[in-house]
């Protein structure tokens, strides 16, 4: 669509502000409200899909509820039948995006940086408890007006491109591939957590003028999460106070749990840490994911100790230790047994012994064994007759041995 043309009966189309692989956004005036406005026309390839359609109205009604002075209006939206074009209507932001700040200067200065993330976040905490989640937080959808104030724009767009559907394409994601928490590119479901991930790598570019990543798809980026654990920002900037580089560290999180629980509680760590309150900096840093809703990496001396960043893939299991065989008949004789063996080499060495005093001198003291406990008892034998001993001693092994 051209400039000068009517879109929709009403709105009268002025200069392009911005074009992207799924949409371009033009200036506009709402001859019905006298009012500017931006419009943000889909691709025409959308119109085609019905579950995109459906999907989009679905997500368009539930954001424009959202009414926060950090939120981006939605005014209006629907299908344009002579053009067959889809159309987002929204409160024109006159200003500057994140991404247009960070190509002029590259980086910010602390305080500038910690408004435009800290106006996010409120944002970000009104749509969470609303229901809402951004999915695709990234500079180029933080708006600052001329009067300073930061607005958050597309909320909701992104899911409803996200979701199963045909106009997904793998280019319509690399532009953002950097800001995409890991459970996102790892296509699982992304809650609010995702969004404090984004907004942290906007923070670190905004006050690093880099990003903790560089990657050009979704692969190497997933790969790098894994591998590498970014330069903390104070390391970077010495002027950064370690505490907000660890609050920033903290949203950087590659295990959703160990990010921040809430965009509030970010925010508040966030502006703690720029007044150098927060953890000690020479001992902790979060590193991540892990299979445990922990893992804390030590810092001293500029190294790194302690638990190493684990994969993303949470480990398996490890297998059970076999158990030890249980002894039985087959493999260890029973202690009985041993005791009658220990029993019968004693009495044949008592019997030895007594032929021995036997044929030495006629009388002995005889060794028996008697009951049924295997208890040994001394008896005395006398006899005048030599051999009359030896029988008697005879009738006695007979009687107690086996």
């Amino acid at each position: 669509m051209m400039a000068g043309q009517v879109l929709a009966g009403r709105y009268e189309l002025g200069e392009r502000l911005g074009v992207g692989g799924m949409s371009t956004v033009v200036r506009a005036f709402d001859a019905r409200l006298e009012r500017d406005v931006a419009v943000k026309l889909l691709a025409e390839h959308l119109a085609d899909d019905s579950q995109f359609v459906a999907r989009f109205r679905r997500e368009a009604l539930s954001v424009a509820r959202l009414v926060h002075p950090n939120i981006v209006q939605v005014f209006d939206f629907g299908l344009d039948e002579p053009t067959h074009r889809q159309y987002i209507v929204m409160e024109l932001v006159r200003g500057q995006s994140g991404a247009e700040i960070l190509r002029e200067e590259g980086s910010l200065e602390v305080p500038d940086a910690l408004s435009i993330v800290v106006q996010a976040l409120r944002g970000l905490e009104y749509a969470h408890r609303n229901g809402v989640v951004h999915r695709d937080v990234k500079p180029g959808n933080l708006l600052r007006g001329e009067d300073g104030v930061v607005k958050l724009a597309d909320f909701g767009i992104a899911k409803a491109f996200s979701d199963e559907s045909s106009i997904t394409q793998v280019g319509s994601v690399l532009g953002t591939a950097a800001y995409l928490a890991p459970e996102q590119a790892a296509g699982e479901q992304a809650g609010p957590a995702a969004d404090l991930y984004a907004l942290g790598v906007v923070a670190y570019q905004l006050l690093s003028g880099r990003l903790p990543y560089e990657a050009q798809s979704l692969t190497e980026l997933a790969l790098k999460q894994q591998r590498e654990l970014p330069p903390r920002l104070d390391e970077l900037n010495p002027e950064i106070p370690p505490q907000l580089a660890i609050a920033v560290d903290r949203a950087l999180a590659l295990d959703p749990r160990q990010r921040p629980a809430s965009a509030d509680e970010l925010r508040h760590m966030l502006t703690d840490g720029a007044r150098g309150v927060g953890p000690d900096p020479s001992t902790t840093r979060v590193a991540g994911p892990s299979t445990s809703a922990t893992s804390v990496v030590g810092r001293q001396g500029g190294t790194t100790t302690g638990v190493a960043r684990a994969p993303v893939q949470q480990r398996q299991p490890r297998a059970p230790r076999a158990p030890r065989p249980v002894p039985t008949s087959a493999t260890v004789a029973p202690p009985p047994a041993r005791q009658r063996r220990r029993g019968g080499a004693g009495r044949v060495f008592g019997i030895l012994l007594v032929l021995l005093l036997l044929a030495a001198g006629g009388a002995a003291a005889v060794v028996a064994t008697s009951n049924s406990n295997q208890a040994v008892k001394l008896r005395r034998v006398v006899y005048d007759d030599v051999q009359q001993g030896v029988d008697a001693v005879k009738q006695l092994v007979n009687d107690n041995t086996k």
